[in-house]
């Protein structure tokens, strides 16, 4: 059983995607993001399969939830620096988890 102190462990910041662009590459649909945590963790890169259920246009702009503290994972020819954190819907497809308000870039869940 995971403890406090194991979920304190986790990193997990808002931050805000500026740029999605097609990952063709990739074995499933996937997507390259960057992603602006401000200041003190800057501009990171996720690699996720949203394809089926976001546009590159409707993910610009938008607010995620993302695991900051993982070790970068190579994902074919790129490296995803961050978790970006989803659930599946009913048919498994990935839904973004996001703030209900706006809230400041780079603040960290609790």
């Amino acid at each position: 059983m995971a403890t406090i102190e194991d979920f304190n462990k986790l990193d997990i910041r808002v931050g805000k995607i500026i740029d999605a662009e097609d990952f063709p590459e990739a074995r499933k649909p996937t997507y390259k993001l960057n992603i602006d945590f401000g200041k003190e963790i800057g501009i990171k890169k996720s690699c996720v399969q949203l394809v089926k259920n976001y546009t590159k246009e409707e993910l610009k702009g938008k607010l995620v939830l993302c695991v900051v503290n993982f070790p970068p994972r190579q994902i074919g020819s790129a490296v995803s620096e961050v978790l970006t954190l989803g659930v599946p819907e009913e048919n498994s497809e990935c839904i973004l988890i996001k703030p209900e308000r706006d809230v400041p870039i780079g603040v960290k869940l609790y």
